[in-house]
């Protein structure tokens, strides 16, 4: 509200700054002279010196116009402060000429300056100032009127006045100066935040057009994964319908239990094949299922996918049991990661050749988590390859890899259960470490 007051009513932006803190000085001068002129025409009425009092009424009248001339025409501030500069200057003036400098104390005329630099534009302020110290210098020497100032007096209060119009001007053009490189800051501000949103806008649409390739990447990074996923499990249902027609080529008896049992295992990797297309469509939805299983169990879903391998390679797996846990969790998203790792360790094995493959699967309950080892007695795995086992698409077994299989499994750990994959290896064999969180939420 006073703010409101000070301002005539009006609005400024940032470049009006300067304007608005002259229409605040001029308001404040117009309040001041009011109450000045009101108080010096009570003391005067008090005093019975009627003088004066048809003159301060009039310059009050003055001011009551000039008020409503600021609230009511933006324009007309130039006029206004003009008009105020001359009612000041010649009343100034006429304090100068009629008054006694005993009686007049004018030691507040020397505000003048002031008045001047806020009032008017620094050109107008130098003329003003020039014609109210003409008429001071001629006050003592003209004949018309008689002063009570001498001419060393008016000389001082002329000379103090330049000496503090010098002072003032110059830190008015600290200020102008100040206020120019503030307002060419914004400027430059401006222009750097125009700059700054069509950088945004082009990075917005570049954002855009590597959003619709990263969804292609992904895409054919995925249906890579599936088929990385599903050439073990053909494989193993290819085999065990190889040993049935081999068996009958070469005139074995095949029994009815054998065949149902192949039949169900057949039937449990293609419910596996469907849940892993399942997975993989849900792969980042925030909402999945979750749900509970023996870890014993869990691990032994995975073991049997990777049976007939094992068996056709001769490889030996051993399953440390321990103490009974059940966990809530994605249980095909752990099969998943178990089986990679487990067909690691089975292709290790394969290459290293040994004479007794064993692959040795152990569990430790931790409060909050199992911890599962899965341990090979091949040849480990070289140093300069460790750091690049997790990437995608690197592999150490050239054609016959994807590169797919402990990336992606990697990734399951951190997105879906927070923790990573470890491995430790030597000559005598790489360990696995995985972390299953005993819950997830």
């Amino acid at each position: 509200m006073i703010d409101n007051f000070f301002t005539s009513g009006w609005l400024f932006n940032e470049s009006e700054r300067d304007l608005e803190s002259r229409y605040q000085m001029v308001n404040i001068g117009l309040l001041l002279s009011s109450i000045s002129l009101i108080y010096g025409m009570l003391g005067n009425i008090i005093r019975d010196v009627s003088g004066l009092i048809m003159l301060e009424f009039f310059l009050l009248c003055v001011n009551l116009i000039l008020f409503f001339i600021l609230r009511k025409y933006r324009e007309s501030f130039e006029n206004v402060s003009l008009v105020i500069t001359a009612q000041f200057t010649f009343l100034f003036l006429f304090l100068v000429y009629i008054s006694e400098p005993s009686a007049l104390k004018h030691i507040w005329l020397f505000t003048y300056p002031i008045i001047l630099l806020y009032f008017q534009n620094t050109r107008n302020a130098i003329y003003w100032l020039i014609f109210t110290l003409i008429i001071l210098l001629i006050a003592p020497v003209q004949a018309f009127v008689e002063v009570q100032y001498s001419l060393f007096q008016v000389t001082y209060i002329s000379f103090v006045l330049i000496v503090v119009s010098v002072i003032i001007y110059f830190y008015q053009v600290k200020m102008d100066a100040a206020k120019d490189l503030i307002l060419e800051q914004q400027d430059m501000l401006r222009k750097f935040n125009v700059e700054l949103a069509d950088q945004l806008k082009e990075l917005k649409l570049q954002d855009q057009l590597l959003t619709a390739q990263s969804k292609q990447a992904v895409m054919g990074e995925m249906i890579s994964m599936i088929a990385h996923q599903w050439r073990q499990p053909l494989s193993t249902i290819t085999l065990q319908i190889s040993n049935l027609h081999i068996k009958k080529a070469l005139g074995k008896e095949v029994g009815e239990e054998e065949v149902d049992k192949t039949l169900s295992e057949i039937s449990d990797t293609i419910l596996y094949l469907s849940d892993t297309v399942d997975d993989f469509q849900t792969y980042f939805h925030p909402h999945k299922e979750i749900s509970r299983i023996e870890v014993h169990e869990l691990i032994q879903r995975a073991i049997n996918f990777t049976l007939p391998r094992v068996n056709e390679k001769g490889i030996e797996i051993v399953l440390q049991k321990s103490d009974k846990a059940i966990i809530s969790t994605y249980i095909n998203e752990i099969i998943q990661v178990l089986l990679n790792i487990l067909n690691n360790a089975i292709d290790a094995l394969n290459e290293a050749n040994k004479e007794n493959p064993k692959i040795i699967i152990s569990l430790q309950n931790n409060q909050k988590s199992i911890v599962v080892k899965i341990k090979d007695n091949a040849d480990g795995i070289k140093d300069e390859n460790i750091s690049h086992l997790f990437e995608p698409y690197f592999s150490t077994k050239c054609k016959n890899g994807t590169g797919l299989g402990l990336y992606m499994s990697q990734m399951i750990m951190q997105k879906q259960f927070g923790t990573m994959i470890e491995v430790k290896t030597s000559s005598n064999g790489s360990t696995f470490i995985i972390e299953i969180p005993r819950s997830v939420s």
